[in-house]
């Protein structure tokens, strides 16, 4: 039965509850400006069409458990209804935050700093006639037992987070934050500003406005769902409207609906009920480590893909097809109902599974052997598998995020997952979250396989260019075959190793050599195109990796990484020693033995590109030499550059040079890749070879 409701109707002697197969709180900044915009602009003389609200009963048994305690007086003693919120909740949810935002924006009004909120009025209802009708009842005499008019289960994180940071309860008790908690904060703050903003320009007039049309004139289109109705399909139906779930809710939502499918004779209740509050406990932890930095929050969708490729058998597939797997393959009632046979290995089993109450005399265990009993194809047992390990891969996963300073991690895993994320992890992060699981696995070679991951993105992608699905169908199945045991880490690295490099037999050992052909047309691509190595997507990852070697040399790091990538308009971080634009005095003098066609090789070269510790403006790159190295000060003696001699590591090395030609240009650049070669544990042929992939060739060609 459906019919349209205000929320001061809707309120009217009911409690709703936000059920533990709902997601939780999804409204993001675009959502909220857009019911904001609806309720501002609404003309208070019409009503506005809000969206569908569906409930359904709360069953007796629930309310009756200890988890209702503190709902149950007012549902006896004042004949309040109960409903779960089945579809509408982030429309509910956005008006009740809105309803707090507002009480709390006339609280903290300089007149009302010491009225009691029985005395502060919007409108004709005072706060407290406010809060009792959308938020709080309290139990008489004593006013110790608080119901909340709207909020979830009393074991989700969610309501601990929704009394405390949004309802304002006093409370000492730590509370979870994750992605959906992010989201009911930002909520509230966002309606506090706009609040504010009205406030200073229409006064409390427009406030009042606005509270009388999001409660009178905002309509629902209440409809309740009978008992006999499936709540779970209804759900996951009606929710791909508005903000459309993620596959993730889809999914916890399918694993609890398939735990009410099972007979009782192969999943009595309380093992239902066990399982039921694993999944519950295992998208807690989930939800709680994808938010648990708050800054950068994590996608729940490409978590859900990962650990499908952790867990179960990858096949090459494209799009959405992880998730037509898991919820049109693997977990479907169809697995439930198709029954098929299975061997009754023992007594106890046999048992088990049948709950048998007698067993004939003269039935013997070896007579009991040759039995079968027909169960679901998907076993309860395969649920709990699965939820376990997604729960076990979420902190994992986060860890690969956040890296530093991280005290699940040990020294050294922080400083190559760090590496990892800062050249581009690519599709290296479900391998890097399966090492974690397979327990028999040491920090240090768990470090190795990271070295590993980390050389062949550098030389595969970074230098040879590959592209970015080169080889990843066979490192996502090694992600699972390294959790299950069944690969060794040595096995995965010495496929990352012969996936990249070529061996040659010198005359007295093996070495390990480079093919530079594809880096040599890239780059050379570049020179003519204009850049050279100032466009190599790698060049600030590999500045930067020679920098620290240098800090390892000579202590205390002088360049951040997140200021060093950072985009600042008409400033540069990494910079030409000899300008792009040379028309100073002394470059010209420089560039004068270089054939005018060759000079910017010379300019766009390795070698001639030094990481800078602190940003400058570009016009100030085009000064000599000798000024670049001394800081440099305007008219008013503020320093406007640092100078090399105090500025990074690598240009301190630079400022030791008397002088910058051709000659220390060419040098610095064959430095450079020896470092490459060391780093990333590979060599090149020839010193001629190096010279030519610096695009130098005509300063040797000259000299000889």
């Amino acid at each position: 039965m459906a019919s349209l409701k205000s929320l001061n109707e809707l309120f009217t002697n009911t409690l709703y509850r936000i059920p533990d197969y709902q997601r939780g709180y999804a409204w993001t900044t675009d959502q909220l400006k857009a019911f904001w915009d609806d309720l501002y602009n609404l003309n208070d003389s019409k009503n506005h069409y809000t969206g569908v609200l569906t409930v359904k009963s709360v069953p007796q048994e629930i309310i009756n458990s200890v988890k209702w305690n503190e709902e149950q007086w007012v549902l006896r003693e004042r004949g309040y209804k109960a409903f779960y919120i089945v579809d509408g909740q982030q429309r509910l949810t956005t008006s009740i935050i809105f309803i707090q935002a507002l009480a709390d924006v006339y609280q903290a009004m300089p007149d009302n700093s010491k009225v009691h909120e029985s005395d502060i009025y919007v409108g004709s209802y005072s706060l407290k006639e406010i809060k009792e009708t959308f938020l709080l009842l309290k139990k008489p005499p004593h006013n110790i037992i608080a119901t909340y008019k709207f909020g979830y289960e009393s074991d989700n994180p969610s309501f601990d987070f929704l009394r405390s940071r949004i309802f304002n309860e006093n409370s000492t008790q730590s509370v979870d934050e994750t992605f959906y908690t992010l989201n009911l904060e930002n909520a509230k703050k966002f309606f506090v500003q706009k609040l504010r903003g009205v406030f200073d320009i229409e006064g409390q007039a427009g406030l009042v406005a606005l509270f009388k049309k999001l409660t009178v004139n905002f309509r629902f289109n209440l409809y309740e769902i009978e008992d006999d109705f499936d709540v779970f399909v209804a759900f996951e139906t009606m929710n791909n409207r508005g903000k459309k779930l993620s596959n993730l809710e889809l999914l916890k939502n399918r694993l609890i609906y398939l735990t009410t499918l099972y007979d009782e004779q192969e999943l009595k209740e309380d093992d239902r009920i066990s399982l039921r509050t694993k999944i519950d406990t295992a998208w807690k932890e989930v939800y709680y480590q994808l938010g648990r930095n708050k800054h950068h929050p994590l996608n729940d969708d490409d978590f859900l893909v990962a650990h499908w490729i952790i867990y179960f058998q990858y096949s090459r597939q494209k799009g959405d097809d992880y998730i037509n797997f898991l919820l049109n393959d693997q977990f479907t009632p169809r697995n439930i109902f198709t029954r098929v046979e299975i061997p009754v290995t023992s007594l106890e089993e046999y048992e088990l599974i049948t709950d048998s109450d007698e067993e004939s005399e003269d039935e013997s265990a070896e007579d009991i052997v040759q039995n079968t009993l027909p169960v679901s194809k998907l076993k309860p047992k395969e649920i709990e598998n699965y939820v376990l390990s997604l729960q076990a891969a979420a902190v994992h996963w986060y860890n690969s995020f956040n890296p530093v300073n991280n005290p699940d991690l040990t020294h050294q895993e922080q400083v190559w997952i760090d590496r990892l994320n800062r050249i581009g992890i690519a599709y290296f992060r479900p391998l890097v979250t399966a090492s974690f699981l397979n327990e028999s696995i040491s920090s240090e070679d768990r470090v190795n396989l990271f070295k590993g991951i980390e050389r062949f993105i550098f030389i595969a992608f970074r230098m040879k260019s590959a592209a970015s699905t080169y080889r990843n169908s066979e490192f996502f199945k090694a992600a699972r075959h390294l959790r299950n045991g069944d690969w060794t880490l040595k096995y995965i690295i010495s496929l990352l190793d012969t996936r990249i490099q070529y061996s040659f037999y010198n005359g007295e050992e093996e070495e390990t050599y480079f093919d530079y052909g594809y880096f040599k047309k890239y780059l050379e691509k570049h020179f003519q195109n204009g850049g050279g190595y100032y466009r190599w997507n790698a060049l600030r990852y590999f500045l930067y990796e020679y920098e620290m070697e240098l800090v390892q040399q000579r202590g205390s790091q002088k360049i951040d990484w997140n200021l060093f990538v950072k985009n600042e308009g008409d400033r540069v971080s990494i910079e030409h020693i000899l300008p792009q634009t040379p028309d100073n005095k002394y470059w010209k003098e420089v560039l004068k033995p270089i054939p005018k066609s060759k000079r910017t090789r010379l300019i766009d070269t390795l070698g001639n590109l030094v990481p800078l510790s602190l940003s400058i403006n570009s016009s100030l790159q085009n000064d000599a030499f000798d000024d670049k190295k001394k800081a440099k000060l305007d008219d008013r003696g503020n320093k406007v550059r640092q100078g090399y001699n105090n500025g990074s590591h690598s240009e301190i090395e630079v400022s030791l040079n008397d002088q910058w030609t051709h000659e220390e240009i060419l040098e610095r650049g064959l430095r450079l890749l020896s470092f490459m070669e060391k780093r990333w544990n590979f060599k090149f042929e020839s010193e001629e070879d190096k010279i030519a992939l610096l695009g130098l060739e005509f300063i040797t060609e000259k000299a000889d």
